[in-house]
């Protein structure tokens, strides 16, 4: 990979998730994929990442603008900071209850890239703020 085709990578993967196109957006990850999920565990495989998505549509409509995506030189790694603009749609398993909340939060993730795909995803923003945003 180039920075520039990993680049574009990383663009075509928040697109498809700003379009909730989950065929697409599944497509562009390794079979091996590893999802390191803000302040939780390490989920393996697209069938984990497949049934994370299916969690956050049951209870996040979210968007991701104001992206700003850095890559280093061979490619093999990309880093992007963006806002999240969401709605806390229904009550997350240990999270506070919902009632349609919005919230805007900054937030980044870092990509490992393999074989023109993402074989590693992490994700972080702030619980916390989260938290008071959503008023618990």
């Amino acid at each position: 990979m180039t920075a520039a085709s990993t680049k574009a990578l990383i663009e075509a993967y928040y697109a498809a998730f700003n379009a909730w196109d989950i065929e697409r957006f599944i497509g562009l990850l390794t079979e091996d994929v590893a999802h390191d999920i803000n302040q939780g565990g390490r989920e393996t495989g697209r069938d984990a990442f497949r049934a994370f998505l299916a969690r956050m549509d049951r209870c996040y409509a979210e968007q991701i603008v104001e992206v700003s995506i850095t890559v280093n030189e061979d490619g093999s790694r990309a880093a992007a900071e963006f806002i999240v603009l969401g709605t806390y749609k229904a009550t997350d398993d240990g999270l506070p209850e919902a009632r349609g909340q919005t919230y805007r939060l900054p937030a980044g993730a870092f990509f490992e890239i393999r074989d023109g795909k993402v074989a590693r995803i992490s994700n972080y923003y702030n619980l916390q703020d989260w938290l008071r945003q959503v008023g618990a």
